[in-house]
């Protein structure tokens, strides 16, 4: 049989054919090791973000059980509370009933008599004692109709000698949402100080002071990222409230600030520890966990469970030697802090308010 002949056009028509087939398959290799790489750079975010979801929501679980063994101690207390108060009523109409039916000689009668007025006054006593438990329980006292001692229906502490006053100057305080506080935080030094929830915090501190012992001595400190006080030159000193010039200047400097930074409760609480002679009483003015800690953040956010970290190693600062009581203005979506602030307060023996929005 005859060969066939080859044409150089026919060798040069099946090179470029296999160069060309090699060079898509070259492409759709490299194109797909690519694609393995995200996908695999993808699975391991997501796995990280779980994980962060799962420690937040183990740290809801075990704020919630805590909650919930306070609540039923605080309802047990309670209706033991209201039970012996009936039991106290029906005594004291009994006693009530036999003073009625006294009936012989004079002297013996007001013997009697002498006798259940003593009893009487002592079952008040208990009376009003058991009143007190109660509040301190959660029960609330409807008795203020908008004027006079206010301390008495939120059971907030201002005695002492030596006051301290640690308000929260950070950006959060100029809203109760994120997404408000970021609109809001950037906005001119005037704008923020006409912040609803900034005023009502004003309030609240010009409130304690014009409910303040006049025999007391006080500080105002306010922090974000530092933390000093408010009055320039007065760090580390008491205060007298009964001097006109130092609260004329404290009105002026509380109505000069403006929201803005993170919130640092370590500088604070530091700088609280560092008074000399120490503060008798804490007066925290916040509206969450802190954001910041003893040295400077490497991330511009932080999860909840590390916020709480935070807020134990300011606590641990601090100790548990002075009462703190807490006026919180909470933030939406943020329930721990709640739950660790009711528990300072009842570990040193300082209390726990959320204030309404008409108060004071």
């Amino acid at each position: 049989m005859k060969r066939r002949k080859l044409t150089p056009f026919s060798l040069s028509f099946l090179d470029v054919m296999f160069c060309g087939f090699g060079a898509v398959v070259l492409l759709v290799m490299l194109l797909n090791g690519r694609t393995l790489t995200e996908r695999r750079e993808s699975h391991a975010e997501q796995a990280q973000q779980l994980r962060h979801l799962q420690q937040d929501a183990t740290a809801r679980d075990r704020v919630v059980a805590e909650l919930d063994a306070a609540l039923a101690r605080a309802q047990a207390a309670l209706s033991s509370a209201q039970n012996e108060a009936v039991r106290l009523r029906r005594q004291s109409a009994n006693d009530r009933q036999h003073i009625a039916a006294l009936s012989g000689d004079d002297t013996s009668r007001s013997a009697r008599l002498e006798q259940l007025k003593r009893e009487l006054k002592e079952l008040d006593q208990k009376v009003s004692t058991l009143r007190l438990a109660q509040a301190q329980s959660g029960a609330k006292l409807h008795t203020f109709s908008g004027q006079g001692n206010r301390q008495y229906l939120t059971g907030l502490k201002l005695d002492g000698k030596r006051i301290m006053i640690l308000l929260d100057i950070s950006a959060s305080m100029l809203d109760r949402t994120v997404v408000n506080v970021i609109r809001v935080r950037n906005m001119a030094p005037e704008r923020r100080r006409q912040a609803e929830k900034w005023r009502h915090t004003v309030r609240a501190v010009k409130w304690i002071l014009a409910n303040m012992s006049p025999q007391s001595r006080f500080q105002i400190y306010v922090f974000n990222s530092e933390a000093h006080g408010l009055l320039p030159g007065t760090d580390g000193s008491w205060l007298d409230p009964n001097d006109r010039s130092t609260m004329t200047k404290t009105d002026a400097a509380l109505a000069n600030l403006a929201p803005e930074q993170g919130t640092n409760l370590y500088k604070a609480f530091t700088a609280a520890r560092g008074m000399r002679p120490m503060p008798d009483n804490i007066l925290l003015l916040t509206d969450g966990l802190p954001t910041q800690g003893r040295s400077k953040p490497h991330r511009a956010t932080i999860s909840g469970e590390a916020r709480l970290d935070l807020a134990r190693a300011a606590i641990k600062t601090l100790g548990f030697g002075i009462p703190v009581n807490t006026l919180l203005f909470p933030m939406v979506g943020d329930p721990v802090a709640a739950a660790l602030f009711w528990w300072l307060a009842t570990r040193t023996g300082g209390a726990f308010i959320t204030p309404s929005s008409d108060w004071p």
